[in-house]
């Protein structure tokens, strides 16, 4: 496998080097903001975690700390996020969704319908860690009916693997005759094959269920579905379909609608800029005629601005 992120290990590292920079740059009045994120942002997670260890042993100080005393607005969220490793962070995202006031269910859907099973099973094992409850207790205290059950199978992590080839056609009959051919829905249907074939068995049946249908299953859903559940599997079609075009779906409906959702924004930035970065610009620039690194431009302003277009790697 080819790397796809935009952040890349720097060569040459030295964390006690790079600690030694950072705290030049926020020492006295005033801090060098430019400084602090072309550096964070052109290291990867795992050489900002011994930068942090570094600046802890040279000054006795922790570093998310200094660079919240430092910094302010959307410039300090982005540069704190950066900093947390990638299963703390989803933990922590999951953690802000359920417990704010009312639930982000778009920050809830996001990730659980992105993450693989193995990713899934970690961030339970860190939220109950960092938090001390059981994530599948928290969120089905927050929400209720087929979507909550949808949430507490993925919450499982055990997506099968493969395409079994023998219920792809059975699949597709099995969701026709539970949507479309119906009156009303079976929705136990509709949550089981989701919430449990893989992203590549589900395409199968996709391609399946128009030839018996004659409509596409995103058509079907919005028929048969409403709400929650209705985003959730429309969330899964995304995925299994291009999980690169669903995040590049997401980051464009984050930046051009009225105002920015700088939540999603940022998140989507920090969590794939180590994994398909690459992939999201590519799909960004074929479903939209634009390239990310412009529209980022267009939206955000400043040293957020800066931080972003780095995270973003180019323009295409």
């Amino acid at each position: 496998m080819t790397y796809r992120g935009s952040v890349k290990p720097f060569v040459n590292f030295d964390a006690k080097h790079d600690a030694e920079i950072l705290h030049r740059a926020m020492k006295g009045m005033g801090t060098d903001e430019d400084t602090v994120l072309m550096l964070l942002s052109a290291r990867t997670n795992d050489q900002r975690q011994q930068i942090k260890a570094a600046y802890k042993t040279t000054y006795g100080k922790d570093l998310v700390s200094a660079l919240k005393s430092e910094l302010s607005g959307l410039l300090e969220s982005l540069l704190v996020a950066l900093m947390a490793p990638p299963v703390l962070f989803d933990a922590t995202q999951l953690h802000k969704a359920i417990k704010g006031a009312g639930t982000d269910d778009d920050r809830l859907i996001e990730i659980l319908a992105s993450r693989t099973g193995e990713q899934i099973k970690e961030i339970s094992k860190v939220y109950k860690k960092e938090f001390g409850a059981k994530l599948e207790k928290d969120i089905c205290e927050d929400t209720s009916g087929h979507y909550q059950r949808l949430l507490v199978i993925l919450l499982q992590g055990n997506r099968a693997e493969g395409v079994d080839e023998g219920k792809i056609d059975k699949d597709a009959k099995d969701l026709y005759a539970a949507g479309e051919g119906k009156w009303g829905t079976d929705e136990e249907t509709f949550i089981t094959i989701f919430g449990n074939r893989s992203f590549e068995h589900l395409r199968k049946v996709f391609v399946a269920y128009k030839k018996l249908s004659g409509f596409e299953i995103e058509d079907s859903i919005k028929g048969e579905t409403t709400g929650n559940l209705e985003d959730l599997l429309l969330a899964i079609v995304k995925c299994s379909r291009s999980v690169p075009g669903f995040f590049a779906y997401s980051l464009y409906k984050s930046m051009r609608r009225a105002g920015t959702d700088d939540d999603t924004l940022m998140r989507i930035m920090v969590s794939r800029s180590e994994v398909d970065m690459l992939d999201i610009r590519d799909c960004f620039k074929e479903m939209y005629g634009e390239s990310l690194y412009t529209t980022i431009q267009e939206d955000t302003t400043g040293d957020y601005q800066k931080a972003l277009l780095y995270l973003c790697g180019g323009n295409d």
